[in-house]
Order: C-alpha cells, then sequence, then structure tokens
C-alpha cells in the first residue's frame, strides 16, 4: 500500500530482504544511549550489532510480522502479544549469548527489563523501528507505523513500545502513543519510555495498562 501524503509503498517483508533490513537496523540503532550502554566500544558495536540484528529480524519473520518498504529503506518488526502473554523461547539465550558475547548479560537484562514492565493487555508490540539515516526525517518511519495502525485500529487493537530518546518519544506521540512511567536501565543505564496507543474506539481515554511491576492505579 502506497502512503499517498508521503509516496511511501509499504509490504510485508520476507526473507529474501534480509541483508538489506539488517544493515537498516544496525545502522539506525547505532548511535543513542541505549547502543553506548550496551556495548560502549564502537568498533564492536558494529560486528555485534549485525549479529544481533541478524538474530532479531530472523525471529520477527519467524514468529511476528515484519513490514517494509518498496525500497528497503525501512523496517518495523511487530508482534501479535495476546493474553497471556507468550514465554520466550529456551533457545534464545543460548543464540542471544552466540550473537552478543561478552556483552550478552547486558542484552538479557534490557530484554528481562523490557519484559517485566511489558503491559499485560492484548495488544500488538512494536519491537523495532528503523529507517535508513540517509533517509530518516523524510516522513518514512511515520508512513510505515501509521500503515499497521491503520489495521490496528480496525480491529480496535492498542499497540505498545519502548521509546528510548526524546526525539522519538515526541514522534510516537504525534502518532497517537501516550507516555507511560519510564523505565530507568540499571548500572547507569539510559532512560526508556514506555509509550501505549490506546484502542481508537474507547468511550474515553484509557489509564496506561499495567505490568508486571506497576500496579494499576486507580482511575480518579
Amino acid at each position: 500500500m502506497t502512503d499517498i501524503s508521503t509516496g511511501v509503498t509499504v509490504r510485508q517483508a520476507t526473507r529474501g530482504d534480509t541483508q538489506g533490513l539488517i544493515s537498516v537496523l544496525a545502522e539506525a540503532f547505532f548511535d543513542g544511549p541505549v547502543a553506548d550502554w550496551l556495548v560502549p566500544d564502537p568498533n564492536d558495536r558494529r560486528t555485534v550489532y549485525r549479529r544481533y540484528f541478524e538474530l532479531a529480524l530472523s525471529h520477527g519473520l519467524d514468529n511476528g510480522h515484519v513490514d517494509t518498504t518498496a525500497d528497503l529503506s525501512a523496517v518495523a518488526i511487530w508482534y501479535p502479544r495476546p493474553e497471556p502473554s507468550p514465554k520466550g523461547s529456551l533457545e534464545h539465550p543460548a543464540a542471544l549469548e552466540a550473537a552478543t558475547g561478552v556483552y550478552a548479560p547486558k542484552f538479557a537484562l534490557l530484554d528481562a527489563v523490557f519484559e517485566a514492565y511489558h503491559p499485560g493487555e492484548p495488544h500488538h508490540y512494536l519491537a523495532y523501528v528503523a529507517v535508513n539515516p540517509e533517509q530518516q526525517n523524510r516522513g518514512i518511519g511515520a508512513a510505515l507505523l501509521s500503515h499497521h495502525h491503520r489495521q490496528l485500529d480496525a480491529i480496535d487493537m492498542p499497540a505498545y513500545l519502548e521509546a528510548s530518546n526524546l526525539r522519538n518519544r515526541e514522534l510516537y506521540v504525534r502518532l497517537g502513543y501516550r507516555a507511560g512511567p519510564p523505565m530507568i536501565l540499571p548500572t547507569t543505564g539510559p532512560t526508556i519510555w514506555r509509550m501505549w496507543r490506546g484502542q481508537p474506539n474507547a468511550a474515553r481515554p484509557e489509564g496506561f495498562p499495567a505490568s508486571g511491576l506497576l500496579p494499576r492505579r486507580s482511575a480518579r
């Protein structure tokens, strides 16, 4: 489907797109507070990130839904999260360690923190969205997400993601997300903003959904 306002054509990704999309993910996430925390050495980071995002993209193609653009300039990895949430694969820790080597403990810690604070309500989870750095600030990422949002709106399904910086946080607010209580990663880690896009047909604004660590507060 082509977004008329931006001219961006969105389609579902296939295995044939893997190499191009790994590069987009690795380059788009290369800089930033989370990257600096996960792999402080930039030289190591480039190698580790390519292996890590090869694993992440493969998992998304097998277990989730992956959207891309006609020119492979952007990618979004979504996971339907029914209630109760699915349990992780027993093979994932070993695969993560093989991909990230000595940095595996921080990658595993990041996964654990994200999962602990994950909403318990049914939703679609945006695990990753990335745009080729040379093509950012052209509305490509927004068009890619809006494509999936329209599908969610048709079935009255919320969406959830984590924003790792204020710039991205503001983009998601413009796309209909609300910020919830933030997370601060351990060992001098950065702040992560939890973002929730509620059901579009709700009679009134919803409170931020509860997670395992953050009990639901009564409405006032």
